[in-house]
């Protein structure tokens, strides 16, 4: 499975790429919004990891980008900022949530709930 990892904390894009990759999936990383669309016009990507806030753009606006797309991807929105309400949202739209910060043993239980939905 090819999952891009979209997050602005050099570290965040580090640890999930060590940790998705030992998982035996392939990886690729974008620090902003501009930077993921262009990946996701250019690359097949199955599931996308997303941060809500960054300097250069918010994730919900990715998201309702990716809305009108007809390749339907898996999304986890990775992020300190989920609330209840966002995180209902999300789920009504089959979009997986995980706080930050997360153990490894949450990541793999949230990766394994998206994949299956």
């Amino acid at each position: 499975m090819k999952v891009l990892v979209v997050d602005d904390e050099q570290l965040v894009r580090w640890f999930l790429d060590r940790a998705l990759k030992k998982s035996g999936h392939e990886v690729i990383t974008a620090s902003n919004i501009a930077e993921a669309a262009e990946k996701l016009r250019t690359e097949k990507i199955d599931l996308l990891f997303l941060d809500l806030r960054m300097p250069e753009g918010s994730g919900v606006e990715l998201i309702r980008q990716l809305e009108n797309s007809p390749n339907k991807l898996k999304i986890i929105v990775c992020s300190a900022f989920i609330t209840q309400e966002l995180e209902e949202e999300f789920s009504s739209k089959g979009i997986c949530t995980l706080k930050k910060p997360f153990k490894l043993d949450e990541l793999n239980s949230t990766l394994n709930k998206c994949l299956a939905l």
